[in-house]
């Protein structure tokens, strides 16, 4: 009798789990249109990301939001005064701060010596606060950082691909921003 019950019972009808996966999110392709604020500096944004002022209300502290994402790039901007140490001191410690939970942390240097921009990109990955974040400077007037942050409860694999999403504009962003020269 437990012979029959364990051969009728291999029948292929039975529930399985399935396997693990990321979810398949797709985003629609990026398309990217010059901004002009009234600040010392002005790029190129994704035409999907609203700009809203920083909860600060700092003049030329913006946020691009995407609200199908629930994520946001924070930016922030300060003119350098004899304080550009402490600047860079400030922006490369920022993505330290998420070492408790990240699981990897890499660095990139960015230059554009055409447009005099220098600065580092970092990439965050594990269940961090913010998946990357940057930092572009001339080195004598102008600082500009940004942050990638997500309205909800980080979850690595939960957000991995709107993160590359915003990676990728954030990237778009350093390649196209440009100085204003002083009126």
């Amino acid at each position: 009798m437990i012979l029959v019950l364990m051969f009728s019972s291999c029948g292929s009808d039975e529930a399985r789990p399935k396997p693990r996966a990321f979810l398949a999110l797709d985003y629609t392709e990026a398309v990217y249109s010059p901004i002009n604020l009234d600040c010392p500096y002005n790029f190129e944004k994704n035409q999907k990301a609203i700009i809203t002022p920083s909860r600060n209300n700092i003049p030329c502290w913006i946020n691009l939001e995407y609200r199908d994402m629930d994520g946001m790039i924070f930016i922030t901007y300060q003119p350098v005064r004899n304080n550009l140490d402490s600047l860079l001191k400030d922006a490369q410690n920022l993505p330290l701060q998420h070492t408790i939970k990240a699981d990897v942390i890499e660095g990139d240097m960015y230059t554009n010596a055409l447009h005099d921009t220098y600065g580092m990109f970092y990439e965050i990955e594990g269940d961090a606060a913010s998946q990357a974040q940057f930092y572009l400077t001339d080195s004598v007037e102008h600082f500009l950082t940004g942050s990638i942050y997500f309205n909800r409860q980080p979850n690595f694999d939960s957000i991995v691909p709107a993160a590359d999403y915003l990676k990728k504009d954030m990237k778009h962003l350093m390649e196209s921003l440009r100085w204003q020269e002083k009126k």
